[in-house]
């Protein structure tokens, strides 16, 4: 794919019936879910260290398909003040794979009445396709802001220079695929960028914070108001990760340290009781945590109509 080039992203459909946001307000602050759609991939990815007959078993207790099942993908816009918080970007449009159903952040955010011009303040967990390339659908930067703020890990930006995929397990044709788009978002978005270290307030309430694991410079955002919280997980959390935390997720550049990451956040949720949001949890990807021995359970929320 040229670097330079611009993308575009599919027609939408002129009626979309699948539930694509859902609202949840945080003592003062508004929070919408977004579904960017679903991304189709091989089961393996969900723990490609756990034996095939556990992976199986785990696959059969939940319903799923053996082979291969839809991921969900999560976006959140905050409400803060004045400030309109979009964290992560959904995948955009790549014409070298084939994922028709993802990409529909744009879409949808137009759906909710949302304009992109509106929009203050971006926030990367990091720098995976599935997270920036939504900025990098053809027309979209042209409608953001010029004094766009984009809140990124500074360990982030510098892992993607020359990142590392030899301790990943992806499908033929995504490690290319997020490089190119990293490279891309990087060049699209140099001035725009605020990178920080470990931790950064983005508006009242608001908090970014470096966990690395899952990558290098991979963030947590924190929601809290009026004694309410609820932490944004990004991709730290995949629905096995409740009942095997220590399996390894192909996109985790370091496994073994997403692994520890995984089980401390999902232990202090637990603790706190805070609702949590991830990337890839099933839409409307809202619950909480609860600790079962060495494992952990997820607690759905109840939808509030």
């Amino acid at each position: 794919m040229d670097i330079g080039s611009p993308v575009r992203a599919p027609l939408a459909k002129p009626h979309d019936l699948v539930p694509s946001r859902y609202a949840v307000r945080v003592g003062d602050i508004d929070v919408l879910v977004i579904s960017d759609g679903v991304l189709p991939l091989p089961t393996a990815m969900l723990g490609h260290n756990a034996a095939l007959a556990d992976r199986t078993a785990w696959l059969d207790e939940m319903f799923l398909p053996r082979e291969a099942f839809d991921w969900s993908l999560n976006v959140v816009v905050v409400h803060s003040g004045d400030q309109t918080i979009l964290i992560d970007a959904g995948l955009g449009f790549d014409p070298d794979l084939n994922l028709p159903r993802a990409g529909q952040l744009i879409m949808r955010l137009e759906a909710a009445g949302i304009d992109l011009g509106s929009v203050t303040d971006v926030v990367l967990t990091h720098m995976h396709m599935d997270h920036v390339g939504g900025l990098l659908v053809d027309g979209v930067k042209d409608a953001l802001r010029p004094d766009l703020r984009i809140h990124v890990a500074a360990a982030e930006v510098a892992f993607w220079e020359a990142p590392d995929f030899s301790l990943t397990s992806m499908p033929q044709g995504f490690p290319d695929a997020l490089k190119s788009a990293a490279k891309r978002f990087v060049i699209a978005y140099r001035d725009q960028l605020r990178m920080f270290e470990d931790e950064h307030e983005v508006a009242p309430g608001v908090v970014v914070q470096r966990i690395g694991g899952h990558t290098p410079g991979h963030s947590v955002v924190r929601v809290a108001s009026g004694g309410d919280r609820l932490t944004f997980a990004g991709d730290a959390v995949f629905t096995v990760g409740f009942d095997h935390p220590d399996w390894h997720n192909g996109f985790e550049h370091d496994p073994e340290e997403a692994a520890r990451v995984r089980v401390r956040l999902l232990r202090e949720l637990a603790a706190t009781g805070e609702q949590l949001v991830a990337t890839h949890l099933p839409f409307p990807s809202v619950g909480r945590v609860a600790v079962e021995g060495e494992t952990f359970r997820w607690a759905p929320a109840y939808w509030d109509y």
